[in-house]
């Protein structure tokens, strides 16, 4: 803060021959690092809050506060959005609030998936060998028309006269909550506990197709939730 540590002062001639321009953040504008910089931020304050008035205490709250609005500031001029801090800070607390839909939904040959002509057995067995608890149920030109949970199976089981006879689109609960995939798993969290369900599916941009399923325990793994 006095801008006289010799530790920084000796930095200076190597800064000059890269040609960097220097701002300091000093207590003293007369100082030598602030005579040397090209821009000075002055944070010197009226006293220290050390009764001895000799530790660092009121300054380095003020350079510290000094820090954070340089970072505001810097971060709204380059418009510095959620999806670059997510790029940058994928770790942590904070990354696992910005994971999106797709960062750990499940695609591909995991993707439960039937037709609406599907029997009973065939959506059983579906459902059973993807773990999930739940399959999407397509039409012919593989758009999303429903989905067919444990819950709806044990349903269209107790009103069945045949249950031989049972197909997915009997079983089905039709208008299904979905999500995109550049949603960020925490909105996938809101709608599940909004609507009490534990999957979604996650639609194409550009179709109903389903392009993967994200499920509650996939969220909890994550550490979202």
């Amino acid at each position: 803060n006095s801008g006289e540590s010799q530790e920084v002062l000796a930095l200076l001639p190597a800064a000059r021959r890269l040609g960097l321009p220097l701002i300091a953040i000093c207590g003293n504008p007369t100082s030598s690092l602030a005579q040397a910089a090209d821009v000075v931020l002055d944070v010197s304050v009226p006293e220290e809050a050390c009764p001895l008035g000799l530790a660092p205490t009121a300054s380095t709250t003020a350079t510290m506060a000094l820090g954070d609005a340089l970072a505001i500031a810097l971060l709204e001029e380059r418009g510095f959005s959620t999806e670059d801090f997510a790029l940058l800070h994928p770790a942590g607390a904070i990354g696992r609030r910005l994971l999106r839909v797709e960062d750990v939904m499940h695609t591909g040959a995991e993707l439960p998936l039937v037709s609406e002509q599907a029997a009973l057995k065939e959506t059983l067995v579906e459902i059973t060998s993807k773990r999930l608890g739940v399959t999407a149920v397509v039409g012919a030109g593989g758009a999303l028309v429903g989905v067919v949970t444990d819950g709806d199976l044990r349903r269209g089981l107790e009103r069945a006269a045949d249950i031989r006879l049972l197909t997915a689109r009997d079983l089905m609960t039709t208008a299904p909550k979905t999500i995109g995939p550049g949603a960020l798993a925490a909105e996938a969290v809101a709608v599940m506990e909004r609507h009490a369900i534990t999957s979604l599916f996650v639609l194409a941009d550009d179709s109903r197709r389903p392009r993967g399923v994200i499920h509650l325990h996939d969220l909890l793994r994550a550490g979202v939730v």
